[in-house]
């Protein structure tokens, strides 16, 4: 049969650029959750548009729903309960936490491919830095590889929750927070591998630089 000229396919739905916020100083974890929970349920309620929120907290560790006891190895910070997915997580000054509250709705209803969206994002974002970050089959997050030591670290984690198809929770990149605190827990378990940051590979990169690098490859990954 024929196709009738006059008929069109309905044109894919324009999605908006979420709204992008910077918050100065350190957010108190608790504040955070809160905000998210919020949030969500405004975009929910289509009372507020998407939100890219930009944090960094004083130094915590949050527990996932997957974390055990035995991945606390020394709670020398506040440790709170997060509800994303995930086991042990650190935040802290010098990284560069990322709140990503999202209407998969609209986006089309795929943690995974999401979830791959996130780690695309942290790969362009380190690549404007000449740094390749990579990711490893079974383990969250986004790696660096010494080839020469044969080695390789963590350099940004993921963790996500999804509620009624909007997401919240997100990622943090580390750009210069103290190494040494991650030593508290066995980051999102996996004690084999270490954990490093922009300023421990030789890119003495700012907040405000990392904040544009990741706002220069948002679009490149999520339109």
């Amino acid at each position: 049969m024929t196709p009738d000229p006059s008929i069109r396919a309905a044109p894919a739905p324009v999605l908006a650029r979420p709204e992008w916020v910077v918050s100065e100083g350190l957010t108190p974890y608790p504040e955070a959750l809160a905000a998210m929970e919020a949030r969500v349920a405004a975009i929910r309620a289509g009372e507020a548009e998407e939100l890219v929120w930009l944090v960094e907290h004083a130094p915590t560790y949050t527990a996932g729903t997957s974390a055990t006891p035995d991945g606390l190895v020394d709670p020398r910070f506040p440790v709170f309960r997060a509800g994303r997915g995930g086991q042990w997580t650190y935040h802290g000054p010098g990284q560069r936490t990322a709140y990503v509250m999202l209407d998969l709705g609209r986006r089309g209803r795929d943690v995974r491919v999401y979830v791959h969206s996130l780690e695309e994002w942290l790969i362009r974002a380190l690549d404007r830095f000449n740094v390749r970050g990579e990711r490893r089959e079974g383990r969250v997050g986004i790696w660096v590889a010494d080839r020469a030591r044969g080695t390789e670290d963590k350099v940004a984690a993921i963790g996500v929750r999804v509620t009624r198809w909007v997401t919240w929770h997100g990622v943090a990149l580390n750009v210069d927070p103290d190494l040494g605190h991650f030593g508290g827990i066995v980051p999102c378990g996996v004690s084999q591998h270490g954990v490093t940051s922009l300023h421990r590979l030789g890119v003495p990169a700012t907040m405000e630089e990392a904040d544009a690098a990741l706002r220069a490859a948002w679009g490149e990954v999520f339109g």
